[in-house]
């Protein structure tokens, strides 16, 4: 069983990740992005297949850059297992985009994150995403 001070520190480690993702997404910034994944990292969407490496993330996420201001607001993260290298965590999402109306909700969904400690960083190994309606 981990001590209090690391689970808090585990904690800690994949919030930055989930948070540099999230601004580096709205900000376009692709390949940040990417680096926050294992190399062999995966990014489930409903309705695609999954992609897989750094070379398919490189191509969505830059073919997702953003062309309307966006924002990800990212909340009620929840660390759900973890060891000293290993965590799950699970988060809700909202997504907004600004028009000429302002800013509207366009999707709301969820995260399920598997990360991984290597090398003394945390990284995203597999990224679930799913939609509610």
């Amino acid at each position: 069983m981990m001590s209090e001070s690391t689970q808090a520190w585990v904690a800690a480690g994949v919030r930055a990740v989930i948070g540099t993702h999230t601004q580096a997404q709205d900000a376009g910034r692709t390949d940040e992005i990417v680096a926050l994944y294992t190399p062999d990292g995966i990014l489930e969407l409903p309705g695609t297949d999954p992609l897989q490496g750094h070379d398919a993330l490189r191509a969505a996420f830059k073919g997702w850059e953003p062309e309307l201001p966006q924002l990800h607001l990212v909340t009620n993260t929840v660390v759900t297992s973890s060891t000293a290298d290993e965590a799950t965590a699970t988060s809700d999402v909202v997504f907004l985009q600004r028009g000429e109306a302002g800013w509207a909700v366009q999707v709301v969904g969820h995260y399920e994150d598997d990360l991984i400690r290597t090398g003394g960083t945390w990284l995203l190994r597999r990224r679930k995403t799913t939609y509610q309606v």
